[in-house]
């Protein structure tokens, strides 16, 4: 039996547009260029069915409206966000689905990055949970909270981090030896944290993807993920120079240490 592919297509600098194909049939999520996925669809010889959207940014959405020409492919995406094409507006509850690649979709609300950011959760055809975030949670990172609070993004990434352990974490950045880089700033005693840092920089080394991760591997080592414990919290209080009230106070400060980490 044919079993669905996942794929990530290389876009931008540092961008990765998700393609799960299968039997011919192809859904794609957050293109931001329209010629890298017009390039697998040819090389792989692919229909391109849908396109999901997860936010607004240009960086997500700067392909659709050639692809939506080219292809008329169905296009989703979140209901409160100016999109340049959507054919489906996405609440959380609501489902996609997607026969042609045996793949159903679950949506969920994750506002912080912007304020009506979602997600999708499913499960391919193996029974492998998988997740496409968009810039709500990274590889030891997270989104910047460009009009949503801190209170939302914690509140989305705890929706996240409740997801199955085993669940394929498919975002939208190669981030992921940067983030490293200033969560061991935060935890530089995770033995789990350090050997991630070190198998991320021989796959890069070696031009492949550190994507996806999982769920189980950002709950170790995510910084975002682990604001309750105490060396996170005591780390980023210490980096405050002050008290932390809760679980929030600490994702905040942490947010405002990543933002201005070099």
């Amino acid at each position: 039996m044919v079993t669905a592919r996942l794929i990530p297509i290389p876009a931008f600098t540092d961008n990765y547009i998700w393609m799960v194909h299968k039997n011919g049939h192809a859904v794609v999520v957050d293109p931001g260029q329209s010629a890298p996925v017009e390039k697998a669809l040819e090389d792989l010889d692919l229909v391109l069915d849908a396109i999901l959207l997860t936010h607004h940014h240009g960086d997500h959405v700067g392909g659709v409206a050639a692809l939506k020409r080219r292809t008329q492919a169905r296009v989703y995406g979140p209901a409160t966000e100016n999109l340049p094409v959507c054919d489906h507006p996405l609440r959380e509850g609501d489902t996609v689905q997607l026969p042609a690649v045996a793949l159903e979709l679950s949506v969920l609300d994750v506002p912080g990055h912007t304020a009506g950011h979602i997600a999708y959760f499913g499960r391919l055809d193996t029974g492998k949970p998988v997740v496409f975030c968009g810039d709500t949670l990274f590889a030891a990172g997270c989104g910047r909270l460009f009009e949503g609070t801190a209170a939302q993004m914690a509140e989305s990434l705890g929706k996240l981090s409740a997801l199955p352990a085993a669940t394929l974490v498919c975002c939208a950045h190669e981030y992921t030896l940067a983030n490293l880089r200033w969560a061991l700033e935060v935890e530089p005693g995770n033995g789990k944290l350090r050997q991630r840092w070190e198998d991320a920089t021989r796959l890069r080394s070696e031009g492949k993807p550190t994507l996806p991760s999982t769920i189980e591997t950002e709950l170790e080592t995510n910084p975002f993920l682990r604001a309750g414990r105490p060396a996170v919290a005591q780390a980023a209080a210490g980096h405050a120079g002050r008290a932390l009230q809760d679980p929030v106070d600490v994702f905040a400060c942490l947010r405002e240490w990543k933002n201005n980490f070099k």
